[in-house]
């Protein structure tokens, strides 16, 4: 039995919550369990610096992740949350996820930047950013279809990622810190509302994996991917 007396195929509870942010264009604070995670898209009515200085088209969508010093158990400095390696890969990650989905030349010369802040950690926060970082996308796209800044939505279709993994012997959905400090193989998968797979990260952690585990994993997390951008669509209704 999992920690938290969910089914193997059994995600966490989770809820989106928009317009958390009186600034920002688009705004969601998003909880997946013991996970949460503040979200806002902040928009520059310009392209980044070197989309100008090579004389391209289009707009950018870009993405910054952080934890709070107190987002896990034990306080991190604020020092030690600037320098940390870990988060300039996540952002890199989350970025690509949405990039992934918009047309940049519909999306004109402007720049979204997403900004996932966790305040509070329980495994699985950069999924928890993507999912929510689309939703603030959304809004901040909304906005500038309202102001009549584009004509037409860039954004293709939604996309969530979520968690999976080997714990116990046991392959299971959506990992909480406990699972994910022992899981035997961990893995995150962002994936499209057309069921396709963005991206992969998968990693044995005690010792090598067969392709068979990766490929159901896949499937479940498939599904869990799907539930998720369900419920975006009914925060975005």
């Amino acid at each position: 039995m999992r920690p938290s007396m969910r089914k193997n195929n059994q995600m966490r509870p989770v809820s989106m919550e928009t317009g958390v942010n009186k600034w920002a264009e688009g705004s969601c604070m998003i909880k997946m369990g013991g996970t949460v995670v503040i979200c806002t898209a902040s928009v520059d009515l310009n392209q980044p610096v070197w989309k100008r200085m090579q004389h391209e088209t289009g707009g950018w969508v870009t993405a910054e992740y952080s934890m709070l010093p107190r987002a896990n158990g034990v306080r991190k400095t604020r020092d030690a949350i600037a320098r940390d390696h870990r988060s300039a890969e996540i952002s890199r990650m989350i970025g690509r996820a949405l990039r992934s989905v918009v047309d940049m030349e519909i999306l004109g010369k402007h720049t979204i930047t997403i900004d996932c802040d966790v305040i509070q950690a329980d495994g699985g926060t950069r999924c928890a950013s993507i999912t929510g970082g689309f939703v603030a996308l959304t809004l901040a796209v909304q906005h500038l279809l309202n102001t009549g800044r584009i004509t037409e939505n860039p954004i293709r279709e939604h996309v969530a990622a979520v968690s999976a993994g080997l714990w116990n012997g046991e392959l299971v959905l959506d990992l909480d810190y406990e699972e994910d400090c022992h899981a035997e193989m961990d893995a995150n998968f962002v994936v499209s509302e057309s069921g396709r797979f963005i991206e992969v990260q998968s990693t044995g952690e005690q010792h090598p994996f067969e392709k068979s585990k990766l490929l159901e994993l896949m499937d479940m997390a498939a599904t869990g991917a799907q539930k998720l951008i369900d419920l975006q669509n009914q925060v975005l209704a």
